[in-house]
């Protein structure tokens, strides 16, 4: 493989150029930034190793030469965090184990993440050399069998890979898997986590969940997998459930890369999580019809399956699975909601008058999670081609849908606040009531009035509350 291409990153990269040119030590580049460079990516995040320096010293001296922050990430193994003033671009940076380079690279998990380059003189040690033909052959491979049972996190790390790159996964990884997949209960959930929300944020994330189905591991991960397979296909459905869910997340990969700049931006959105809305939205593809098995029943005459209030199940179903995965509640509430709600977008468009009323009552319902919202339903209304499901049916869907997403887009800057016409004090006082569900109720039911569009003024809200004495 051309080398050269990453010569040149690591030549434009002024970061690593100030290192080269006044610190003497010798530093490599390792990792993830050394495939990405040389695979012509760009990096925010580099993985140093400073073999004839402590670590610790050697990071704090970085930190002040930059003006950087200085953290330390592990103490026992000297590994430090330097984060740029940018608060993008950061440097890990430790010593090789035992001092010796290449007893460090042995200990890594997969070959293309386990390439060194000295960032000086863009030489590439002798025993990384076959790992970069692997980067080259586009195949992820293992650097040494053991190092997948001292952490079985990496077994997931090469789904998460496969997720980001693409690359060919070698047999004798999915091997591997097979024999010790029940291990990857072993790690601390956070970790678990944070690799899902990886292997999401790929482009071939749906590809990805059939290798880990084929190995073993996602029903481990994910226990509803398997109800997800008795569900079979039927006459709205020509997949399975199982591979439905899937399907679905590859649909919102194919629906966000047609997407207009607008969509992707708000897509690409970090709002909770530490990762894109995207990748939170492809976890809920995944998991969209969660509640259905329970909620499966055929119709003796016409042996048509039902699945009702399946969102409804589903969205309290997925809440005690995202907690025992440590999903913050953020994430929780945003993925229990887009499950609750995949369906209300195709609901809205099938009204017999779709007009801007109707359409501005979705908008002020869904706020934030519009785009997200009709994303999700076409993904779904794209995965579920069953017989009695016509082109024109298909077409009729995602036009509206098309429709309603450009409506939302049009208003979503001139949007105010609705205001505040009553509070709970003010309808006590108007209906004589005391404190109470059902005061609860009365004031969710004027709220959903000045959704619609029903109630505008304080005068109307008065008139509204007396209505429901």
């Amino acid at each position: 493989m051309n080398t050269q291409i990453l010569i040149n990153k690591i030549n434009d990269d002024s970061i690593l150029n100030n290192l080269a040119s006044f610190f003497p030590n010798k530093i490599y580049l390792v990792g993830g930034s050394v495939r990405d460079g040389l695979l012509g990516n760009d990096f925010c995040d580099r993985d140093l190793i400073v073999v004839d320096c402590d670590a610790r010293q050697f990071a704090l001296q970085v930190a002040e030469f930059f003006n950087a922050t200085f953290i330390p990430l592990d103490e026992e193994n000297k590994i430090y965090r330097v984060v740029m003033e940018d608060k993008i671009n950061y440097l890990d940076i430790t010593n090789p184990v035992e001092g010796d380079l290449a007893k460090d690279i042995l200990r890594r998990d997969l070959t293309i993440n386990a390439i060194a380059v000295d960032i000086r003189t863009g030489e590439i040690p002798e025993f990384c050399l076959d790992y970069v033909n692997d980067v080259k052959n586009r195949i992820i491979k293992s650097v040494r069998d053991e190092n997948f049972i001292d952490d079985p996190l990496r077994l997931l790390r090469i789904f998460r890979f496969y997720s980001l790159l693409g690359f060919e996964i070698d047999s004798h990884l999915f091997d591997i898997v097979k024999k010790n997949a029940e291990l990857i209960n072993r790690p601390a959930k956070e970790r678990v986590q944070y690799e899902i929300m990886k292997l999401f944020s790929g482009e071939y994330a749906w590809d990805a969940l059939y290798k880990m189905d084929e190995v073993g591991i996602l029903e481990i991960l994910f226990p509803f997998v398997k109800e997800l397979k008795q569900v079979p296909p039927n006459l709205h459905h020509h997949l399975d459930l199982f591979n439905h869910s899937i399907e679905t997340v590859k649909q919102v990969e194919m629906i966000y890369a047609t997407s207009s700049q607008e969509v992707k931006e708000h897509l690409s959105k970090v709002d909770f999580g530490g990762f894109s809305r995207f990748a939170h939205l492809k976890l809920v593809a995944f998991m969209h019809d969660i509640g259905k098995f329970s909620t499966w029943t055929i119709e003796e005459d016409t042996l048509r399956h039902r699945f009702i209030k399946h969102e409804d199940v589903g969205a309290k179903m997925c809440i005690p699975l995202l907690k025992a995965m440590c999903f913050s509640n953020k994430q929780i509430d945003y993925i229990s909601y887009m499950i609750k709600k995949h369906m209300y977008p195709t609901a809205v468009v099938s009204a017999p008058d779709l007009n801007e009323k109707v359409m501005m009552r979705y908008v002020r319902k869904s706020e934030d999670n519009a785009i997200d919202n009709i994303i999700i339903a076409q993904a779904d209304r794209l995965s579920a081609l069953g017989p009695e499901i016509t082109e024109e049916i298909v077409k009729n869907n995602i036009d509206s849908l098309n429709l309603l997403l450009d409506f939302y887009l049009n208003v979503r800057e001139t949007l105010q606040p609705l205001p505040k016409l009553l509070d709970g004090n003010e309808v006590m006082a108007i209906l004589n009531l005391k404190p109470s569900p059902r005061l609860g109720e009365i004031l969710e039911a004027l709220k959903e009035a000045q959704i619609s569009g029903d109630v505008l003024t304080k005068d109307d809200a008065i008139n509204f509350v007396k209505t429901l004495q």
